[in-house]
Protein backbone atom coordinates (compact mmCIF):
# COMPACT_ATOMS: atom_id res chain seq x y z
CA UNK A 1 0.00 0.00 0.00
CA UNK A 2 3.40 2.69 0.58
CA UNK A 3 3.89 2.48 -2.88
CA UNK A 4 0.04 2.61 -4.08
CA UNK A 5 0.53 5.94 -2.14
CA UNK A 6 3.91 7.26 -3.20
CA UNK A 7 2.71 6.82 -6.46
CA UNK A 8 -0.48 8.62 -6.56
CA UNK A 9 1.32 11.76 -4.74
CA UNK A 10 3.85 11.39 -7.89
CA UNK A 11 1.06 11.40 -9.95
CA UNK A 12 -0.32 14.31 -8.17
CA UNK A 13 2.74 16.26 -8.48
CA UNK A 14 2.77 15.96 -11.85
CA UNK A 15 -0.48 17.04 -12.80
CA UNK A 16 0.16 19.85 -10.46
CA UNK A 17 2.79 21.26 -12.22
CA UNK A 18 1.00 20.34 -15.61
CA UNK A 19 -2.04 22.40 -14.46
CA UNK A 20 0.06 25.09 -13.20
CA UNK A 21 1.87 25.56 -16.24
CA UNK A 22 -1.06 25.11 -18.92
CA UNK A 23 -2.84 27.64 -16.31
CA UNK A 24 0.07 30.32 -16.51
CA UNK A 25 0.45 29.47 -20.34
CA UNK A 26 -3.44 30.85 -20.93
CA UNK A 27 -4.25 26.97 -21.95
CA UNK A 28 -7.76 27.49 -19.79
CA UNK A 29 -9.75 24.15 -21.74
CA UNK A 30 -6.72 21.66 -20.93
CA UNK A 31 -5.50 23.36 -17.54
CA UNK A 32 -9.59 22.88 -16.38
CA UNK A 33 -9.31 19.19 -18.17
CA UNK A 34 -6.05 18.48 -16.15
CA UNK A 35 -7.15 20.25 -13.22
CA UNK A 36 -10.34 17.81 -13.15
CA UNK A 37 -8.24 14.41 -13.23
CA UNK A 38 -5.90 15.67 -10.36
CA UNK A 39 -9.34 16.23 -8.11
CA UNK A 40 -9.60 12.31 -8.62
CA UNK A 41 -6.17 11.78 -7.80
CA UNK A 42 -6.74 13.87 -4.56
CA UNK A 43 -9.29 11.08 -3.89
CA UNK A 44 -7.00 8.05 -4.50
CA UNK A 45 -4.39 10.04 -2.27
CA UNK A 46 -6.62 9.98 0.85
CA UNK A 47 -7.77 6.71 0.40
CA UNK A 48 -4.50 5.48 0.17
CA UNK A 49 -3.28 7.77 3.10
CA UNK A 50 -6.35 6.71 5.09
CA UNK A 51 -5.57 2.95 4.42
CA UNK A 52 -2.29 2.95 5.38
CA UNK A 53 -3.18 5.14 8.31
CA UNK A 54 -5.46 2.28 9.43
CA UNK A 55 -3.42 -0.45 8.77
CA UNK A 56 -0.94 0.98 11.49
CA UNK A 57 -1.15 -1.50 14.82
CA UNK A 58 -1.03 1.52 17.43
CA UNK A 59 -2.09 5.16 15.57
CA UNK A 60 0.24 7.47 17.46
CA UNK A 61 0.42 11.57 17.23
CA UNK A 62 2.85 11.40 14.76
CA UNK A 63 0.66 9.55 12.07
CA UNK A 64 -2.42 11.73 13.00
CA UNK A 65 0.10 14.97 12.34
CA UNK A 66 1.11 13.87 9.04
CA UNK A 67 -2.41 13.37 8.06
CA UNK A 68 -3.34 16.62 8.56
CA UNK A 69 -0.38 18.05 7.41
CA UNK A 70 -0.52 15.76 3.81
CA UNK A 71 -4.41 17.23 3.71
CA UNK A 72 -2.99 21.12 4.32
CA UNK A 73 -0.59 20.35 1.48
CA UNK A 74 -3.41 18.89 -0.76
CA UNK A 75 -5.48 21.63 0.32
CA UNK A 76 -2.77 24.49 -0.69
CA UNK A 77 -1.70 22.82 -3.64
CA UNK A 78 -5.88 23.04 -4.60
CA UNK A 79 -6.03 26.71 -4.09
CA UNK A 80 -2.73 27.64 -5.47
CA UNK A 81 -4.47 26.10 -9.18
CA UNK A 82 -7.37 28.18 -8.51
CA UNK A 83 -5.91 31.70 -7.90
CA UNK A 84 -3.15 30.92 -10.88
CA UNK A 85 -6.48 30.27 -12.83
CA UNK A 86 -8.15 33.25 -11.83
CA UNK A 87 -4.82 35.24 -12.37
CA UNK A 88 -4.41 36.54 -8.60
CA UNK A 89 -1.28 36.81 -6.61
CA UNK A 90 -0.56 33.74 -4.64
CA UNK A 91 2.69 34.28 -2.65
CA UNK A 92 1.60 33.22 0.51
CA UNK A 93 -0.19 30.28 -0.76
CA UNK A 94 3.97 29.30 -2.40
CA UNK A 95 5.14 29.55 1.25
CA UNK A 96 2.50 27.97 2.60
CA UNK A 97 2.72 24.91 0.23
CA UNK A 98 6.29 24.86 0.50
CA UNK A 99 6.20 24.57 4.94
CA UNK A 100 3.50 21.85 4.35
CA UNK A 101 5.48 19.89 1.90
CA UNK A 102 8.64 19.83 3.69
CA UNK A 103 7.21 19.29 6.84
CA UNK A 104 5.01 16.23 5.75
CA UNK A 105 8.08 14.86 3.96
CA UNK A 106 10.13 15.01 7.12
CA UNK A 107 7.23 13.16 9.30
CA UNK A 108 7.10 10.70 6.33
CA UNK A 109 10.66 10.05 6.47
CA UNK A 110 10.78 9.78 10.30
CA UNK A 111 7.91 7.29 10.91
CA UNK A 112 8.63 3.66 10.72
CA UNK A 113 6.22 3.06 8.12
Amino acid sequence: MTHAHITTWVLGAILFFVALYLYKGGKEKGAKITHMILRVVYILILITGFMLLFSVTKIGLLYILKTAVGLWVIASMEMLLIKTGKKQEAKVLWIQFLIAFVLVLLLGYNLPM
